[in-house]
């Protein structure tokens, strides 16, 4: 399955060069071993994409909730997950 998502330009950049090679994302989607993640580039300061994308495997899918990263009604609902990415 693919799944495209919105990634800042800083981290889109430390995947890209491959200093990066995982994904936290809250938890509110469907996500397996196997999926392809499509990050599309989004520039939070204009608010809109870059056109720049990549596409990167799932390897790995680990999902918890006893970080807090997000709102804690967010995390209470969904927990999140973190990805491997190859």
């Amino acid at each position: 399955m693919k799944i495209a998502k919105k990634i800042w330009p800083e981290f889109y950049e430390q995947i890209l060069n491959g200093t990066k090679k995982f994904e936290i994302r809250l938890a509110d989607f469907e996500c397996n071993k196997g999926d392809v993640l499509v990050l599309r580039e989004w520039d939070p300061k204009t608010k809109n994409y870059t056109g720049r994308e990549l596409r990167k495997k799932v390897t790995f899918v680990l999902k918890t909730k006893e970080l807090k990263f997000w709102p804690e009604k967010d995390m209470n609902k969904y927990g999140f997950q973190v990805l491997s990415l190859e």
